[in-house]
């Protein structure tokens, strides 16, 4: 447990305790927050000590994951809803004080890629919950959360948990907050327990708007779809592939939404980010209509940026992201599968188009695209250039079976455009705010919501300094990701806007032997240094996470800076 200036009551002291109604039974508050949990269908509790509720939820069954670190926690829970699509929940919760400032970025993370997370940090006592410097979680946090509330009344826990997990399941993802004092945990909630778990609902668009944008798509002569993370919560895979099929309409997704279409479909173009297959940024610019579908448009630099002259569809669930960052000139509000079920009805008497020649058209783009970046994939020297081992991760795994994700900064932009993902939710991308070290807890909790998956994350050697630690967590929960690690002893990003600095004094140099790190923690380490040993290396790996090791593989690259980015 970390310090703190006074201590404060811990399970089982005797504190004043609120008292249930004469005559009445009741249960501890945490017991009833571990009950409320567990019918919810809560299965996984991350966290780090000192927080009571990691006891209550374990005598439940709920089965706790204890972190090097805040952050990783609320990245795994964050995996946990993503893979799910959100049916069911990750949570997490930590200490007051520096447990809850610790987890600020995490929370932030979730918030920025709209992942519903059931946060749940201890407080400081009621009495001196707002007095400063008190980090007061309710209130710090309120502005990345979807919603921050504490609990002040034993008897409230289950009104406060139902507007919470009502927020998790409906609208728009964010993780939810409730704050538990310190001085509430031998108070008591009356028995019966009133908590049923609570709806999830959808909501469509207006069917008048609906009609006006059937028109336009059938009238377009170039649209193109631009798909987002919406489609993944929705499950909207299906109707996504039948409109583009429908349409003969070309499909880019956000690095969020990558994976929601069929990356080895004739009508793909792959995702756009900072960096992007050629595809994408010539069939966007030539469109005449664009349909944005489970999409927010925000303006980011690790975003595909919008071009002025199309007409703009936006089909997206939450109706504050209308005209936010591009006009508009429709706005379907609703969840993007019922958005897409309405827009295939209103075409039902449309003919389907030819693909032949779109298909031919996106080829005619790609081909010698790739052609441009072959030296590079298949690059054979040592050192090894980054895009070889990521050419080589690519053909060497089952993809159909593979959960992958970057990491902020290079392994981002060398690895989106080039990954082809084939089923859905087989790629977490994300790209709103970019914390180095995010890929390994997505990966972690990647791995808990689908054992039966290879689940990877590719980072460099800055990532690995934020968030390397926790690899040791891997190890002893059992969690065996394969961790791939491109290590070029530099932040080979940043030459470029650091040369002065990076020659006067090494600014820019970093330096570890981290698959002897990996196997100090009791995994599976390896350093590979020539070209011929990748994929022999990657299917070691393998091997080993099938035997429930988790692996790192770490990759000795040059300081590559070219990525695939059209202005």
């Amino acid at each position: 447990m970390r310090s703190e200036t006074k201590a404060e009551p811990q399970a089982g002291t005797a504190i004043r305790a609120e008292r249930p109604v004469s005559g009445r039974k009741a249960m501890k508050l945490g017991d009833a927050i571990a009950e409320i949990m567990k019918r919810e269908g809560i299965e996984i509790l991350t966290g780090y000590p000192v927080n009571h509720l990691i006891e209550h939820a374990a005598a439940r069954d709920i089965r706790p994951v204890m972190v090097r670190q805040e952050r990783i926690g609320l990245h795994m829970a964050d995996a946990i809803s993503r893979v799910t699509s959100g049916r069911k929940l990750g949570a997490f919760c930590m200490q007051h004080g520096p447990g809850s400032e610790n987890a600020y970025g995490g929370v932030a993370q979730a918030y920025g890629e709209s992942v519903p997370i059931l946060v749940l940090p201890m407080g400081y006592p009621r009495r001196i919950a707002h007095v400063d410097p008190n980090f007061n979680s309710t209130s710090a946090m309120r502005g990345i959360t979807k919603s921050a509330e504490p609990i002040t009344l034993a008897a409230e826990v289950p009104n406060i948990l139902r507007r919470a997990f009502t927020r998790l399941r409906n609208g728009r993802g964010g993780p939810v907050l409730v704050e538990i004092p310190t001085d509430m945990w031998n108070e008591e909630v009356p028995e019966p327990l009133d908590y049923q778990p609570v709806m999830a609902t959808r909501y469509g668009p207006d069917p008048a708007d609906v009609k006006r944008a059937a028109r336009m798509l059938a009238d377009a002569k170039r649209p193109v779809i631009y798909a987002g993370t919406g489609v993944h919560w929705a499950q909207a895979w299906p109707q996504l592939k039948a409109l583009a099929e429908l349409l003969a309409a070309p499909v880019t997704t956000s690095l969020g939404g990558k994976s929601s279409f069929n990356e080895d479909h004739p009508l793909s173009l792959g995702s756009g980010g900072l960096a992007m297959p050629r595809p994408v940024r010539h069939f966007l610019d030539q469109a005449d209509v664009i349909l944005g579908i489970g999409c927010s448009f925000t303006e980011t630099n690790f975003g595909v940026r919008m071009p002025k002259g199309p007409r703009i569809i936006h089909a997206t669930l939450d109706p504050m992201h209308l005209n936010k960052d591009v006009r508009a000139e429709i706005g379907l509000i609703g969840d993007a599968a019922l958005t897409l079920d309405a827009l295939l009805a209103e075409l039902a008497g449309h003919a389907p188009r030819d693909q032949v020649a779109v298909a031919a058209e996106i080829q005619s783009i790609r081909e010698p695209w790739l052609a441009e970046w072959m030296p590079k994939l298949t690059h054979n020297d040592a050192p090894l250039n980054p895009y070889r081992v990521l050419w080589d991760l690519q053909h060497t795994v089952d993809r159909d079976n593979t959960i992958i994700t970057h990491d902020a900064g290079s392994p981002r932009d060398q690895l989106s455009p080039f990954w082809k993902s084939t089923t859905p939710l087989s790629y977490l991308g994300w790209g709103k705010t970019t914390q180095l070290g995010y890929g390994l807890g997505l990966a972690m909790g990647a791995k808990l919501a689908a054992p039966e998956k290879l689940c990877i994350n590719v980072w460099g050697d800055a990532a690995i300094g934020f968030t390397g630690m926790d690899f040791e967590t891997c190890v002893r929960e059992r969690i065996p990701i394969m961790s791939v690690l491109l290590n070029n002893f530099s932040m080979a990003i940043e030459l470029k806007v650091m040369p002065v600095s990076t020659e006067k004094y090494r600014s820019t140099d970093i330096s570890g032997d981290y698959a002897a790190m990996a196997r100090a923690f009791g995994g599976h380490g390896e350093r590979v240094t020539e070209p011929s040993e990748i994929i022999p290396a990657i299917r070691r790996g393998i091997e080993k996470t099938q035997q429930g090791i988790p692996v790192l593989l770490e990759f000795i690259t040059s300081k590559e800076t070219q990525v695939s980015r059209f202005a």
